[in-house]
């Protein structure tokens, strides 16, 4: 935490999960009540959004790829919207009032939109606000809850820490779904999105634990950090266009997210190709999400954070894109199946159990205001308007006849710039530690 940091808290967590996580990292006995809490946090915000992701690919299904794909578009545009609303709460509102009122929104919205899809017959336009709403807000609640985590603990905490926390939402990312799975036919979709809301629910009383935590530091300081940060709404933009540093992390973000879109569509295609059976691509897909998940849990709890301690966070931010562009070679030179999914599944599972927390740690030495306000811009409306481009794009070059051993050529050229731009980011992440 900066500051005062082992005033956090005296106390050792005597729970189960405590002394689990205790003996597999790297955390220090005074942090352990902080730890937990965060670990439960990201545990049930994440359950709660994956257990209604379900629901919005079944409206998706409902409405069609086309109107899906206009869907794309109307997210990236809320995105946009959406900062200079949240600018002002955070210029206006304690974080104690605006960080448990969020995820009592979710939870509001997911129960009054499941009496709107309750019935056999699904509300088009309903579904359409909850495709959108749900895409816009999984952002958003990230970025934010870990902008307070960059409050709550210093450049050296996050090293160690972050990747046991994120394990969390691993978890969270597992449990969500699997409940959804078992209880739909019995709740229905409508059932889904109230029990998505009581997750959140469970949130609120997770962060307001976490907030009591902040405040057992030195008392005037604490209350002198907590007031609202003020400034201008639109400030997270002009404090990401100032910044070479910040417009950095924000680079690093488009060219995830372009990889990212690249393998998605590479997917898909693939495996419409291999599975006629509309059962077995689900069932390709569920088996994807859990190898990628259970791969991220043990990875978080178990390396990221003593890698992150003993190589620092430029390790984490450029070891995947250098594992990635070997990884579209390989596919370039057999274009099979078996291939994409080990590039794939090592993708997505090594960008949540490392990219994630050290894209997280990059933003320590900064400011207050930079955490929140130029980060939920880069997080959100940059990270959506970068997927918008990038499929569209991709669908630019498939229809001018490139074939799929060429595109992954490119998707191995844009690994080496994110490498690039990644270890660039991690050197000045660590000068910026030395400096604060």
């Amino acid at each position: 935490m900066a500051g005062d940091n082992k005033s956090v808290t005296r106390s050792n967590d005597t729970s189960a999960l405590g002394r689990f996580l205790s003996r597999v990292a790297t955390i220090e006995p005074h942090e352990l009540t902080a730890v937990v809490a965060a670990f439960l946090l990201f545990f049930f915000m994440w359950a709660g959004y994956f257990a209604v992701r379900p629901v919005r690919e079944t409206i998706a299904t409902i409405i069609g790829r086309d109107q899906t794909a206009d869907l794309w578009i109307v997210t990236s545009l809320a995105s946009i919207l959406i900062i200079p609303i949240y600018g002002s709460i955070v210029a206006r509102f304690r974080r104690s009032v605006f960080l448990p009122a969020m995820y009592a929104i979710v939870a509001i919205v997911l129960a009054f939109t499941g009496f709107a899809l309750s019935g056999e017959n699904i509300d088009p336009l309903a579904g359409k606000f909850f495709y959108v709403f749900i895409s816009v807000v999984n952002l958003f609640l990230l970025s934010v809850f870990w902008s307070f985590l960059l409050e709550l603990f210093d450049t050296g905490q996050s090293k160690r820490l972050f990747g046991v926390i994120a394990a969390g939402g691993s978890a969270g990312a597992l449990a969500g779904p699997f409940l959804s799975f078992l209880f739909v036919e019995k709740i229905g979709n409508s059932g889904v999105l109230f029990l998505g809301g009581a997750l959140f629910v469970a949130a609120i009383i997770c962060q307001r634990a976490l907030l009591n935590i902040w405040h057992q530091r030195a008392g005037e300081g604490a209350r002198a950090e907590e007031r609202p940060l003020g400034g201008n709404i639109f400030a997270g933009i002009t404090l990401l266009v100032k910044s070479p540093y910040v417009l950095g992390i924000a680079l690093f973000v488009v060219f995830i997210s372009t990889v990212n879109t690249i393998l998605y569509f590479e997917q898909l295609r693939l495996v419409e190709v291999n599975y006629p059976e509309i059962t077995d691509r689900t069932r390709i897909f569920a088996g994807v999400d859990w190898i990628v998940q259970t791969l991220t849990v043990i990875s978080q709890i178990f390396l990221t954070g003593r890698i992150a301690k003993r190589f620092g966070v430029i390790a984490l931010v450029t070891a995947v894109p250098l594992v990635m562009a070997g990884g579209f070679v390989l596919l370039a030179a057999t274009g099979t199946l078996a291939i994409l999914m080990v590039v794939v599944i090592g993708r997505r599972a090594m960008e949540y159990a490392f990219v994630r927390p050290g894209r997280e740690m990059l933003w320590s030495p900064l400011d207050k205001e930079t955490k929140y306000k130029a980060k939920s811009t880069v997080d959100v409306p940059v990270y959506r308007g970068a997927d918008a481009i990038a499929a569209q794009v991709n669908k630019a070059v498939e229809a001018a006849g490139v074939g799929p051993a060429a595109i992954a050529m490119m998707g191995a050229g844009i690994a080496l710039v994110w490498a690039a731009v990644g270890w660039w980011l991690g050197r000045r992440c660590e000068d910026l530690s030395k400096t604060k």
